[in-house]
């Protein structure tokens, strides 16, 4: 190609837009909005009992078992002042019976189904967590492997201990982690689940284990937060000193 001419073309497009652009009349600046007036007594009611009003219907909607029209019904003729017409109190009673057997049923079948779920999943989860280092099992039932032995006293259930530590469901999903958030925890060992105080005994300054907690052990059937029901678990956790 003809450098020349290549310089010589660019030229004149740069010529040519600068000669465009100079004819474009200039841009009005964006008018400032203006202030935004305070928030009435009258409006923030408004906001909240909105805001409160779609906190209850998320709550509702997960409550299959509740008929949504019939409880905005009850909610009316509550707000209303007037008293509930509709049906005598031993039928409220006998609906409430109703309901509570159904739901007793429906429980124990989810529980069963997730008892047979956490047996097949607990021969993978101890499998991944175990590998092949020598297991032990105590007599409360509480397995676990050392990793790494550590060195000195074991801690005494009155002792305070501090420690990092990995939790996991047996699907592998990790609900709590001291490593994860960068900071070891401390914790009085007898204010715990019974498989730590158990388990941290029996380790020594700078050891490391992975237990398996069985559920009786753990949160049983009230669970945690994000530990389901009835779960056992598995804890990796290293145990960083005794605090006297």
């Amino acid at each position: 190609m003809n450098s020349k001419f290549f310089f010589t073309t660019a030229a004149f497009s740069l010529m040519a837009m600068s000669s465009v652009f100079a004819q474009e009349p200039a841009k009005a600046a964006t008018p400032a909005e203006p202030a935004k007036p305070a928030m009435t007594f009258e409006q923030a009611s408004k906001v909240i009992s909105y805001n409160e009003g779609i906190n209850l219907g998320q709550r509702l909607a997960e409550a299959k078992e509740m008929d949504s029209a019939e409880f905005l019904k009850g909610i009316q003729v509550g707000v209303e002042g007037k008293k509930n017409t509709l049906y005598s109190q031993p039928e409220i009673m006998e609906a409430m019976n109703v309901m509570r057997t159904e739901m007793q049923k429906r429980q124990a079948v989810e529980a069963a189904k997730f008892a047979e779920e956490q047996k097949t999943l607990s021969v993978s989860a101890k499998k991944e967590a175990f590998g092949d280092k020598q297991v032990t099992k105590t007599a409360s039932g509480l397995e676990y492997v050392v990793m790494t032995a550590g060195s000195g006293e074991s801690p005494k259930a009155t002792d305070t201990v501090s420690v990092h530590y990995t939790g996991k469901l047996l699907n592998g999903t990790v609900f709590d982690s001291s490593v994860q958030r960068g900071e070891p925890i401390e914790f009085p060992l007898n204010g715990v689940i019974p498989g730590w105080t158990e388990g941290v005994q029996l380790m020594k300054p700078g050891a490391k284990y992975v237990f398996y907690i069985p559920s009786n052990l753990a949160y049983g059937p009230n669970g945690q937060g994000p530990i389901p029901a009835n779960s056992d678990l598995i804890f990796e956790v290293e145990l960083l000193k005794v605090v006297k």
